[in-house]
């Protein structure tokens, strides 16, 4: 079932579609409890800004049950370069599971991203999200890399004991030779799409400059680099707004160089006022004990980030 195509399973017709206003209320009902307690799910506070963009970069869809009656599933696809598609927001109602419906909601997403020019889709799905893991690999998502957050708190006093600058050359060459860029792919979390992750480009790096975004550690050559990708507000239950700083990479070459890279971005971020930090870093046992050497906090648990190939013509 591709987009637009309809198909039936027990007494309901199915049909791909772009997602409308009237969805909104169906797909917030049915992922008000996606996870249940273990992690509340975005969707019921973004879905209607999704469906009210008029962003060509991207496309979200639905599953329509019975002409409008209910949605089965829902899908958005961004694209985030010229030849980069990004899948995200991807849930199938309870109510009909079984159905075979992911396969095909899928295939749609694919299909759209390789009309767009995409030549690979990606998505990220939690660690301990076995049943996602499972279901990205069925509709044909590969492995690509895996990877942690990074978390210094801001710290208006942190004092960094090695030069820190922001030159985008001396950044890219440190990034294109490093460990950092070989476990990630080259990826980083892109710069305008919240959440998604894209290949990191000289141009980031400059743009990251531009905008007194970009920390190089510098003493006796390069020895580690970082760059803010966006800020955003976000409140929580209680009413309480935190400013979140969202970075799209770290690489270092030593626990030196890191102390020295955490200072000067909670330093930065204290200036900025940013309540909590986020830098995506390589989920490997000498980046993660790094961190625990410098004392600078990390999330307990890794994400894993899935591609598949849109030259593939079997996925379609």
């Amino acid at each position: 079932m591709s987009d637009g195509d309809s198909g039936t399973a027990s007494d309901h017709e199915f049909t791909i579609r772009q997602a409308r206003e009237s969805d909104v209320e169906h797909v917030v009902r049915f992922t008000q409890d996606t996870w249940g307690e273990r992690h509340g799910d975005y969707l019921p506070d973004v879905f209607a800004d999704m469906v009210a963009s008029d962003d060509e970069r991207q496309h979200t869809m639905v599953v329509d049950v019975d002409d409008g009656d209910d949605v089965a599933g829902v899908l958005q696809c961004v694209m985030l370069s010229e030849t980069e598609a990004w899948a995200q927001a991807m849930r199938v109602n309870p109510d009909y599971r079984g159905h075979g419906l992911s396969p095909g909601l899928s295939r749609a997403g694919f299909q759209w991203a390789r009309d767009n020019g995409a030549v690979v889709c990606r998505n990220m799905v939690f660690s301990w999200n076995v049943a996602g893991l499972g279901q990205s690999r069925a509709v044909g998502f590969g492995p690509a890399t895996e990877f942690r957050w990074l978390q210094p708190e801001p710290d208006a006093d942190a004092d960094p004991d090695l030069d820190v600058t922001a030159d985008p050359d001396a950044a890219w060459a440190f990034w294109t030779a490093s460990d950092a860029r070989d476990h990630l792919g080259g990826l980083a979390l892109d710069g305008d799409e919240s959440w998604a992750c894209s290949e990191l480009t000289r141009a980031d790096l400059r743009a990251a400059a531009d905008r007194d975004g970009l920390f190089v550690v510098t003493d006796g050559g390069t020895r580690a680099m970082s760059a803010l990708a966006y800020t955003y507000d976000r409140e929580d239950e209680g009413g309480t707004e935190t400013t979140w700083g969202v970075y799209q990479v770290a690489a270092w070459a030593d626990t030196d160089a890191l102390d020295a890279l955490t200072d000067a971005i909670a330093r930065d971020a204290a200036d900025r006022g940013i309540d909590d930090t986020r830098i995506l870093i390589p989920e490997t046992v000498e980046c993660v004990s790094d961190a625990a050497a410098t004392r600078t906090p990390v999330s307990d648990q890794p994400d894993f980030v899935m591609a598949a190939d849109l030259t593939d013509d079997s996925l379609f």
